[in-house]
């Protein structure tokens, strides 16, 4: 699924992409400040789900939107913005956004919104022995989990497993795995400062704190420590 998210503030931006990236690591975003970068990013990328805020330089939200739609036919929008104005939200209803988020935007509002989209055409596309064998890395990353244990909780052999999730997710059960525990350990850093590195290591399933920085720097192109220190800074 490609996701824009609009805004002029790069920090809300970075937000909207730290709430919602550890629900959807596959999910590929885009960002843009203003109406012209997002049209430019949509002339280039089919985009399914956009983000817009309101007040943007330029063009509003509500008129990208609808050129957006113009674009992409099945575009689902959601309304981020500090506004509110029931002139903008009965504009939001005539253009058909699926939601609407007041700014500061709260984490389980969010996350509420995004639940819908665990059953979305993205998702959906999903055999339902790929997406429960999803569902359970999902919810038990911190643990030693391996592919025959996925394959014994989803009663099937360990081999067919592994073809199919690389078939339908295109990346093998483990990469998916380690993807999801680093997209985890990025918002472990930040949410919990009080934490040590070697805690949050152990908290996302990794083995030793060396082998955790290890890859989070090849990942994320930073030690845990610099992403820390970056995201308490912002």
């Amino acid at each position: 699924m490609n996701v824009l998210l609009v805004d002029d503030e790069p920090l809300e931006l970075d937000q909207l992409e730290y709430l919602i990236q550890p629900m959807f690591p596959l999910w590929k975003f885009y960002k843009a400040a203003d109406g012209s970068r997002a049209m430019a990013i949509s002339q280039k990328v089919p985009l399914h789900l956009a983000f817009l805020d309101i007040n943007l330089p330029g063009k509003s939200g509500l008129v990208l939107g609808e050129e957006l739609r113009a674009q992409h036919k099945d575009i689902e929008l959601i309304i981020v913005t500090a506004y509110q104005d029931f002139q903008y939200a009965k504009q939001s209803i005539r253009l058909g956004v699926v939601d609407y988020i007041t700014k500061p935007v709260i984490e389980s509002e969010l996350v509420d919104i995004l639940k819908k989209y665990q059953k979305s055409p993205a998702l959906s596309a999903y055999t339902r022995i790929i997406s429960d064998a999803m569902n359970i890395i999902h919810q038990k990353f911190a643990e030693k989990l391996n592919l025959a244990d996925l394959a014994a909780e989803v009663h099937i052999n360990p081999t067919y497993l592994s073809r199919r999730f690389h078939e339908e997710v295109d990346v093998s059960f483990s990469e998916y795995l380690m993807q999801y525990r680093i997209q985890m350990s990025k918002k472990f850093l930040i949410a919990h400062p009080d934490w040590s590195i070697s805690t949050v290591a152990e908290r996302t399933g990794f083995n030793s704190q060396h082998y955790f920085s290890t890859i989070f720097r090849k990942v994320v192109g930073k030690t845990p420590k610099e992403y820390r220190d970056k995201g308490n800074a912002s």
